[in-house]
């Protein structure tokens, strides 16, 4: 865990860079962890009984857009 911890941090640090091609490379990085980080907290949530409802209104879409995107997974 504080690999990844580390990790992220570097790209944190690397998408502040002045070189676009860090900075990007940095950004998609950082996008897809957001994405992994989200996919296993919706898995969590729906473990526990969250409602896609409660879910949706938590990430800001509706419960239709997070239960389409999550709902095979």
């Amino acid at each position: 865990m504080t690999t990844t911890v580390t990790r992220a941090s570097t790209v944190a640090e690397q998408a502040a860079s002045n070189d676009p091609a860090v900075g990007l490379q940095a950004a998609g990085a950082l996008r897809r962890l957001a994405e992994r980080l989200e996919a296993v907290q919706v898995r969590n949530a729906r473990a526990q009984g969250w409602s896609w409802e409660a879910i949706g209104a938590v990430l800001g879409v509706s419960r239709q857009a997070v239960h389409k995107k999550y709902r095979g997974r």
